[in-house]
């Protein structure tokens, strides 16, 4: 194949992924990318992720957990790679489960709870951050039982559904 082809096809292979989602939500990935991208080398390797997992306060991940995740890429993990596989994933995923699973990842023994004050730390400090106004207003909406912990799955089934899941 001719180089001119070859860089074509590239061209063609890429630009299905961008097609996928739109502009202000493949700026979203990239803000993600970078974030996670801690040496700034254009790819996602295992330091990579064993550094964000410490930023979200998810301390001695196992390297096999990292290897894990890292062979479901095909290859190396640069940006285009990185949205073609979250594509992926989101093309059959259900938003209840897709937004319990971002919930899961601060809640590693799977308990269904968190602590408000976390909640508010890092709605405030991380990615598009909420002001203290809107997270008050989130749990107006949506208060903390009286020890002061938020059942997420009953959040995000009212979130999805728009009414609370009966017991």
């Amino acid at each position: 194949m001719s180089p001119k082809k070859a860089k074509k096809r590239s061209e063609g292979a890429n630009s299905n992924v961008f097609s996928m989602f739109e502009q202000t939500q493949i700026q979203e990935f990239k803000e993600a990318f970078t974030i996670m991208d801690q040496n700034r080398d254009g790819f996602l390797d295992k330091e990579d992720l064993r550094d964000t997992f410490a930023a979200l306060g998810r301390l001695n991940v196992k390297n096999e957990e990292l290897d894990e995740m890292l062979k479901e890429a095909p290859g190396p993990i640069n940006f285009t790679v990185f949205l073609t596989m979250f594509g992926e994933k989101l093309k059959g995923a259900d938003p209840e489960e897709t937004i319990l699973n971002a919930f899961k990842v601060f809640d590693p023994e799977g308990t269904g709870l968190l602590k408000s004050e976390y909640i508010r730390e890092m709605l405030m400090t991380q990615a598009e951050r909420f002001t203290s106004e809107e997270v008050d207003q989130m749990f107006t909406a949506f208060p903390p039982d009286v020890t002061g912990n938020l059942n997420y799955k009953n959040l995000v089934h009212i979130i999805t559904h728009g009414e609370e899941k009966e017991e």
